[in-house]
Order: C-alpha cells, then sequence, then structure tokens
C-alpha cells in the first residue's frame, strides 16, 4: 500500500491544510457588466423611444399632407384650368386649347361704407375692373350648365350697335383686327344696345358661330369666374393670352 506523502498528489490549486482537501474556486466571470457592454447595451434603442420614433414619422407624413392640401386649395382659390369647347374663339382659341385662367383678377370690395368714397359704383378694385378686349369665363344667363368663353366687348355705359359688318361704341367703330370675319347682329339683339352698370357685353371672336350677348343679353360682372391668363396646352400652342390694342374710326 502506497503511502500518502503530504503536499503531493494535490489537486492544482489545493493546500494541504488539515481536513480534505479544498480546491480554491475558479474565478467567475463578474455579474456587474463591462464598460463596453454597458455602451452597447444604451446605443440600443429602448421600446419608448422606438414608438416616440414612429409617432414622429406619422406626424410629418400628416403635416406634409396638410400642407399639400392648404397649398392645393390656395392655388384653386387663384387659377382653375378650363378647356375651350367649340369653335366660338378662333382664330385665336381653338377647341380643346387649355387654359389657366385668373379667378382674383376681378376681385373687388365695396367701398360704400367710408364717407369720402366717391365712386357711384362704391367697388374697389385692387387689381383692375374689367377692360374691353379681356377674355373672360363666366356663367351665361339663363340654363346652361358649362360656363362660356368670350372676349369683352361692351363695358358699362357703353352703347352697343353694329353695322356695315363692325362693332360700334358711342358711334365710333371699333378695330378689331384679330377678326377674320366681319360682325353682324344675331338673336335677339337687333338694335343698339346699352350696356347696365354693373355688367359687361361680350361677343366671340368667331363672330358667324358664336352665342354670346348678341343673343342671351348683357352678362352681370358677377357672373365672371376668372379672366383668361395663360394658354398651356397643346403644348405648341403656348403663349400668353394678351389684351388687344383698339382704336377707334368713325
Amino acid at each position: 500500500m502506497r503511502e500518502s506523502v503530504p503536499g503531493r498528489d494535490l489537486p492544482l490549486g489545493a493546500r494541504n491544510v488539515e481536513g480534505p482537501a479544498v480546491p480554491y474556486p475558479l474565478q467567475q466571470e463578474s455579474d456587474v457588466p463591462s464598460a463596453d457592454r454597458r455602451e452597447d447595451s444604451e446605443n440600443l434603442p429602448k421600446q419608448g423611444d422606438t414608438k416616440k420614433s414612429q409617432k414622429s414619422a406619422i406626424l410629418e407624413v400628416l403635416e406634409t399632407l396638410v400642407l399639400a392640401l392648404l397649398i392645393f386649395v390656395g392655388v384653386r382659390s387663384v387659377v382653375l384650368n378650363f378647356r375651350v369647347d367649340g369653335q366660338s374663339m378662333e382664330p385665336n382659341l381653338v377647341n380643346g386649347e387649355m387654359l389657366i385662367v385668373n379667378r382674383r383678377a376681378y376681385s373687388h370690395f365695396d367701398m360704400r361704407w367710408l364717407p369720402w368714397e366717391s365712386d357711384s359704383s362704391g367697388d374697389w378694385y385692387p387689381f383692375g375692373k374689367p377692360s374691353r378686349g379681356d377674355i373672360v369665363v363666366f356663367n351665361p344667363p339663363g340654363q346652361h350648365s358649362e360656363p362660356y368663353i368670350k372676349r369683352i366687348i361692351g363695358l358699362p355705359g357703353d352703347r352697343i350697335s353694329v353695322h356695315d359688318g363692325a362693332v360700334y361704341i358711342n358711334d365710333q367703330r371699333l378695330e378689331e383686327n384679330y377678326l377674320t370675319s366681319d360682325t353682324e347682329w344675331q338673336g335677339i339683339a337687333t338694335k343698339d344696345v346699352q350696356v347696365n352698370p354693373g355688367y359687361i357685353f361680350v361677343m366671340g371672336d368667331n363672330r358667324n358661330n358664336s352665342s354670346d350677348s348678341r343673343v342671351f343679353g348683357q352678362v352681370p360682372i358677377s357672373s365672371v369666374i376668372g379672366k383668361a391668363w395663360v394658354a398651356y396646352w397643346p403644348l405648341s400652342q403656348v403663349k400668353l393670352v394678351n389684351d388687344p390694342s383698339y382704336s377707334f374710326a368713325h
């Protein structure tokens, strides 16, 4: 039988003490997280932060949509697009041509409440009053479901007559260089017409193929939707809708 020698055959790390040999406990990994682990855990997104980020993204989308809607409504309150239907404005505007119409061209305010207001109408037009030669879109008198587009020929107070193939304003011949045919009376308007306050007298440029004030009478200025501003389609016909320069001949 082999004799046991003190200090020999002891497990690594054991001490020779009275009683059974007890090994040193092996060093275990600390339960305290290291600095690197703490840093990694801090960089991980928390559940609350994720929800806040999602809410922020949704709010940004909603804000963008609301802003786009406000811009759309604002633009539509100033301009609208209009499609020319028919041949009544040829040769200057043709069937199917697309226009941008300025809805605020004739915006006006009632100023009769001011004590010094001397204008008989009492209306103030910051962007100008309707002018002769303006091409306007309006709701015609009578049972018409679609707006019309015509040119302003007569203004409030004008006396309109047609003879010798031309329009006469207060007994002066109106020179219209944009026409390709003579002007004749049509429909109900077979004699001189005095344009009433607050009204306009309109005609199509294609005088022999136009239903206008010669047929349905004077148009209230309040019925005007807007003034033609830009022709944008077809692309080959893009142009500003300019007002003509008029002259009178006796």
